[in-house]
């Protein structure tokens, strides 16, 4: 019949065989990991949310800003680090002249990260960066604006978070405008999921 889809012979042979018997046939399908920071608000929730119009794809799929991972001796291009290098979600890393929605904090006070994991996956770490002061913030993040030894680390220990995660730090002595970069290290793949969000500390 037109339109039909018939699997290779060898492998319907083996599915039927394996049927017959009594076994449970499994198809494999790739493991999947995706989340969104949600403490402070990053861009991409702020985008799904709607607060931020003109964000294209990524309205609907905050959770998905994957890339590689090796941050920041490698992984996404300076000027590419909010949308983790992906062409997809380039409207992350437009600046709009610095007027993306920022979180308010006080330098120096304890501060509670949160992230929002839709598919939960093996975690090495997370690990939280931020801009130094004197960064422009209406240029792309680049390596030379942020400080490049995280001021967070949390050890994933190679095991599945929950849903909800959530991360206590004291936040660095910043003034103005910032820009946090998150990054979620996956255990047994070669991506990590990356976050921005904007800050402002007065």
């Amino acid at each position: 019949m037109p339109g039909t889809f018939r699997l290779p012979r060898k492998r319907s042979l083996a599915l039927a065989t394996a049927a017959s018997a009594g076994l449970t046939v499994v198809v494999a399908t790739p493991a999947l990991s995706h989340g969104f920071a949600t403490a402070p608000v990053s861009r991409a929730l702020n985008c799904k949310q709607g607060t931020v119009k003109d964000c294209g794809e990524v309205q609907f799929e905050p959770q998905s800003v994957e890339g590689p991972q090796g941050f920041p001796k490698s992984g996404p291009a300076d000027g590419k680090i909010c949308a983790a290098g992906d062409s997809r979600w380039a409207p992350l890393d437009d600046q709009r002249d610095g007027a993306w929605p920022a979180t308010s904090l006080t330098s120096g006070q304890s501060f509670t990260f949160s992230w929002t994991l839709t598919a939960p996956h093996s975690t090495s770490s997370f690990r939280y960066f931020i801009t130094k002061d004197g960064w422009d913030s209406k240029r792309p993040v680049t390596r030379a604006a942020l400080d490049l030894k995280p001021f967070l680390t949390v050890d994933g220990g190679n095991k599945q978070p929950p849903r909800t995660v959530s991360h206590p730090g004291t936040l660095p002595t910043r003034h103005g405008r910032h820009l946090i970069v998150a990054v979620w290290d996956i255990a047994d793949t070669g991506n990590a999921f990356y976050q921005c969000s904007d800050v402002d500390f007065g």
